[in-house]
């Protein structure tokens, strides 16, 4: 097989730093959890009871503007292992559905790579959902999706998450999918969706367990299929948290991460593990958004908006560190941070080069881990909603290309008067909730964010770097029709 030369160039800067320490990293990201739904993130209307993740918090480093890559689950988890925003790809909009090619590049570098090239042992236990095929188990022919009917088992992977880096996958595609078990890069079998979390704990435990006595750090990755549709409590999660299947959905999912803590620490891995927490979106309207507000859970906190959506509550997520002797416990950071930034980060930590071919929006906020701002030359953050509309961050000022949610939440863009203004302008500082619209009011200030937007976007990268492109030819920045197309681009 000729191996690509980006691949090559990679595993020739894969050298580690002069006594630089490896730590162990944990990454565990939810899926579908609000801001929130974490308690202390939501001190006054969080309800659902989050012990231990917010253990994590006492211990480690609480980011309170960090965001996602897109306010739904694919492009998310693809600008989480590729440094790189999925709008730069075919995906414009919406999530995939399995039974296609992988999203991420057999060329393209990803943070699992990474770490395997600099000498961890890698691993993803949980939901992948950035598409792969399945080959026949007797023919080897590629099969085609056929309405809810699920991959059969002794169906094999030629393109999956032991493709793009990971040296073991235990885990699903995504939730349509989730009876259709798969390790590495075989169906192995089909099993009961109530079954998924608790499986997925228990391998993150031995996965854990395993690493005892072995010399070399590992990365564990831990997409968590919870507490996303199907919501399905078990056990004595029923009825615990008093909110319905939601809330009791979400202490279970807490209680994932307590097992894994518990591990990390029975090993002797906690001191020397670098431990994040995160979501890949808001809180979906799956969860009765409304009904938890009546008892008074808000799933966004303070925010506006959530899963799908272009305001904060899509795309503005938990985001909490823990690394002993690193981070300082019960630490908080407001700098502007995005799920992109992680590859840069672990490339930092590790003070090596940067992968050739990646990282292209991605910038390390180790300097905030160890309590310095970030050293960042990047104007801002570009949002993304399952639609397709672009937001942009720079400072306080947030730019949405939108007339209303851009999602699922109302005013939707359907619902919006042709006489409604074509975009949002809002100033975060003063006003958190997305309320007050001074998109005609401050005319300079949207184009200035505006002229960055198409800038990032035309350039191929947001971050400095060599050269990059698109994979597509054209990205339409204005999904909604405008009032005047031809006074900015």
């Amino acid at each position: 097989m000729k191996i690509p030369f980006a691949i090559i160039a990679f595993l020739l800067l894969a050298v580690p730093a002069f006594g630089q320490e490896q730590p162990n990293v944990v990454f565990i990201i939810c899926d579908d959890l609000g801001y929130g739904d974490v308690q202390c993130l939501n001190p006054e209307h969080g309800k659902i009871k989050t012990p231990h993740v917010d253990q994590l918090a006492t211990e480690g480093m609480v980011f309170t503007d960090a965001h996602s890559g897109s306010s739904v689950c694919t492009p998310t988890r693809y600008g989480l292992l590729t440094g790189r925003y999925s709008w730069r790809t075919k995906l414009q909009k919406g999530v995939v559905q399995g039974f296609s090619p992988c999203l991420i590049a057999e060329d393209r570098p990803t943070v699992a790579g990474f770490y395997r090239a600099q000498g961890y042992d890698t691993a993803i236990i949980g939901k992948w959902h950035l598409n792969f095929e399945y080959l026949d188990p007797q023919t080897g022919k590629r099969l085609k999706a056929k309405g809810k009917a699920l991959p059969p088992v002794g169906a094999t992977i030629p393109d999956g998450p032991v493709h793009r880096g990971f040296d073991y996958f235990h885990g699903i595609h995504h939730a349509r999918s989730m009876e259709a078990i798969i390790e590495n890069g075989e169906v192995i079998e089909h099993d009961p969706v109530e079954n998924f979390l608790p499986r997925v704990t228990k391998k993150s435990v031995d996965y854990i367990n395993s690493r005892k006595g072995k010399k070399k750090p590992f990365f564990l990755y831990v997409p968590l299929g919870s507490p996303h549709t199907p919501i399905v409590p078990t056990g004595r999660w029923v009825g615990m948290s008093g909110l319905g299947d939601y809330g009791d959905f979400v202490m279970q999912t807490d209680h994932a991460v307590g097992e894994i803590s518990k591990a990390l620490q029975a090993q002797g891995f906690s001191e020397n593990t670098l431990v994040i927490f995160t979501s890949d979106n808001g809180c979906s309207k799956a969860a009765d958004i409304k009904g938890l507000a009546e008892q008074g859970h808000r799933v966004s906190g303070e925010m506006r908006g959530s899963k799908a959506d272009i305001w904060d509550g899509g795309h503005r997520v938990p985001f909490i560190v823990r690394w002993p002797g690193k981070v300082t416990p019960g630490s908080e950071c407001s700098q502007l941070i995005c799920l992109t930034d992680f590859f840069r980060t672990a490339v930092e930590v590790l003070g090596v080069k940067v992968p050739p071919g990646s990282c292209e929006d991605s910038v390390s906020f180790l300097p905030a881990l160890l309590g310095n701002q970030i050293e960042s030359k990047r104007a801002g953050v570009v949002h993304h909603s399952i639609s397709g509309h672009f937001a942009y961050r720079s400072g306080d000022w947030k730019l949405l290309l939108a007339r209303g949610s851009g999602g699922w939440s109302s005013p939707k863009e359907k619902e919006m008067g042709s006489d409604s203004e074509e975009a949002q302008l809002y100033n975060l500082a003063k006003d958190p909730k997305e309320q007050v619209n001074l998109y005609r009011r401050q005319p300079d200030v949207a184009k200035k964010l505006l002229d960055q937007l198409l800038s990032d976007v035309e350039s191929g990268r947001s971050v400095q770097g060599a050269p990059s492109k698109n994979d597509v030819d054209k990205i339409n920045l204005w999904k909604s029709k405008r009032a005047n197309p031809g006074k900015t681009k």
